[in-house]
């Protein structure tokens, strides 16, 4: 069983749900149980589902949560998308958030290959 703090790719995608959470809450009241709740759990997800992936028996296993994760970045990726087309997010956060979430799915692309491979 490995520490998923450990592993680089939680490291970022914790880095980035903490600051989905810190950028979010300038949203507006009335979106607190709409675009705030959803981007943050989709944040919040990408990590936890490779913290899980980790307790899990096999490599196969573990692969699938990565993926899963992936699947978890790319709702983040679009929910950047619409709160920047909703002018919840300036262009300077969109640009830097994208960039993270950008970078997390690149690390998490990688380390479902390298899973993979190691089968």
């Amino acid at each position: 069983m490995k520490d998923f703090r450990d592993i680089k790719a939680w490291q970022k995608a914790h880095d980035l749900a903490l600051r989905i959470y810190r950028k979010s809450e300038k949203f507006p009241v009335e979106e607190r149980y709409g675009l705030t709740s959803q981007i943050r759990r989709a944040a919040v997800s990408i990590s936890t589902n490779i913290a899980e992936g980790c307790g899990r028996g096999s490599d196969a296993d573990f692969a699938r949560f990565v993926q899963i994760a992936l699947g978890s970045a790319s709702e983040v990726e679009y929910l950047l998308l619409l709160s920047r087309d909703l002018k919840l997010f300036s262009s300077v956060d969109y640009q830097e958030l994208h960039g993270n979430v950008v970078e997390v799915k690149r690390m998490l692309t990688a380390f479902v290959q390298k899973l993979k491979a190691d089968r």
